[in-house]
Parts: structure tokens; sequence; C-alpha cells
């Protein structure tokens, strides 16, 4: 089970994806509590644009996602939907679909067009080296300790969207940019090792997933950064022993783990209401 560890690019995959993993299953706590679960593929997406845009241009392959992933959660900080009618994910999954059709047509024009597109969907983790872990590690570590400095602030902010009073908010909350912001920076640097669908699934699926074990913040947090860590770890050993791409083994096994958390989702409801009937 840890031969792979043997291999200097698995350790590398691994360190990556714990570093991704841990800061991203946090924010999909926030994400998912505001449900704004697009925003992730969204602003994945709008990163994955940058990419091929300077991709087309042949310059800016590191400062041009950059500049569009951090515009794009500057725009998403400033949605704040009044009509009932209309919910805040329609307007992003907007912005999701015309960055995706954007991506394809400009890789469409670039040599390697499908090869691209699939490292732009699930990355190539197995080709990360220690320079791009460490420039990861001091960005995340940022984002963390921002998190971390005012933990109460952001919280009480996705209780609010939880409680159905983010109409209160106003046009611009500097923890509402902070936020996006720091979604932005994690998006824009993760997709470029994980690709959009495993940024995505590690933002959502660990933080439902501890949804439905607990009810407890904290509990919550820490349930979803375990999730992470055992996803990475049996992911990579998938990927490793039968020769599947590591990204899409990663998100099976974190689709596993879902399906899991809600069987116990209902069999734990099932026994409460039979206890209640009693």
């Amino acid at each position: 089970m840890f031969a792979m560890f043997q291999l200097s690019f698995m350790v590398q995959a691994f360190i990556a994806a714990l570093i991704t993993g841990a800061v991203l299953s946090y924010l999909g706590v926030h994400v998912v509590g505001r449900g704004i679960v697009f925003v992730d593929l969204a602003l994945g997406q709008i990163s994955s644009l940058g990419v091929a845009f300077a991709a087309f241009i042949g310059t800016g392959l590191t400062s041009i996602p950059l500049i569009f992933t951090l515009a794009g959660a500057l725009l998403m900080s400033f949605i704040n939907i009044r009509d009932k009618r209309l919910k805040q994910e329609a307007i992003i999954g907007i912005l999701y679909a015309f960055a995706s059709a954007l991506t394809v047509l400009l890789i469409s024009k670039t040599p390697h067009g499908d090869s691209d597109i699939q490292e732009v969907l699930f990355g190539n983790i197995l080709s990360v080296s220690w320079g791009q872990i460490s420039t990861v590690g001091i960005v995340f570590g940022v984002i963390v300790l921002l998190q971390l400095v005012f933990f109460n602030k952001f919280f009480g902010l996705t209780k609010s969207f939880e409680n159905g009073e983010n109409h209160l908010i106003g046009i611009f909350n500097i923890w509402n940019f902070l936020f996006y912001i720091s979604i932005g920076l994690a998006i824009v640097f993760a997709v470029k090792i994980n690709g959009v669908i495993p940024v995505f699934s590690f933002l959502i699926i660990p933080a439902v997933s501890a949804i439905m074990l607990t009810q407890n913040n904290f509990a919550v947090s820490v349930f979803s950064l375990i999730i992470r860590v055992l996803a990475c770890f049996f992911g990579l050993n998938f990927s490793f022993h039968y020769d599947f791409p590591a990204g899409s083994s990663i998100v099976a096994i974190l689709g596993v783990i879902f399906i899991f958390a809600s069987v116990y989702k209902m069999l734990s409801s099932a026994f409460t209401r039979k206890a209640r009937a009693i």
C-alpha cells in the first residue's frame, strides 16, 4: 500500500494533493454553506480560459490565468441577487458556460487541442515539481493564515447566507470580497496542478460528505479534511497499482466516500425517525 512512496514523483503528487486538498476542502464548507457550488467550476474554468488565452498568444502562462481568475472572483463578489425569481447559482452557471465555450474555442486553435482540453479538465498531478509545490505552499499558507485570523468573520458571513440574510450584506462587503479572492487564488494555483474537475471535487465532495456525517461546524471542517486525505492516499494508490489517471482516480475515490456518507445519512435518519415513533 505504501510502495508508491518509493517513487519521488508519487511523493510529490501526494504532497501537492494534500496541500491543495486541505485548503480547498475547508473553503468548500463555506461554498456549500453559501449555496454557491458553481463558483468553483466557474472560477476554475475562468482560470483555464486564462491558460488557453496565454497559450493562444504565446505569453503570460502564469500571470494571465491569475489576472483572469482574480477578475472573475472580484466580479462574483459583487453579485447580489435581489429578484426572488433568480438565484446566484444561475448567474454563476452562466459565467461558467461562457468561460467554457471560450476556452474550447481557444484550445481548438492550439496544436494539441484534444490533449490540452484533457489536461485542463483533469490536470497532470504526477508531473508536479518541487518548485510548484513550494509556490503552492506559500500561497495556500497565506490563505490559511487569513482564514484563521478572521475565522469568525468568514463563518459569520456564511451563516448569514445559510439563514437567507445575504440580502443584508450590501453591494460590497470586505469579508465577502476577501472570501472570493481567497477562493480565486486557491483555484488558480490548484487548477494548474489538478485540473478543473478534481478541484471542483476537492471543494464540494468532502464538505458535502462531512455535512452528512455531523452538524457541528468545527467537526465538519475536520471531517472534510480527513476525507480529503483519505481520497488523496487511496486515489493515488489506485492510480499507481492499476495504471489509471491520477486525477480521475482521486475523484472516483471521493465519489465512493460520498456514497458511503449518503448511506450513513439515510440509515441514521431512518433510525432517528423510528426512535421518535417509539
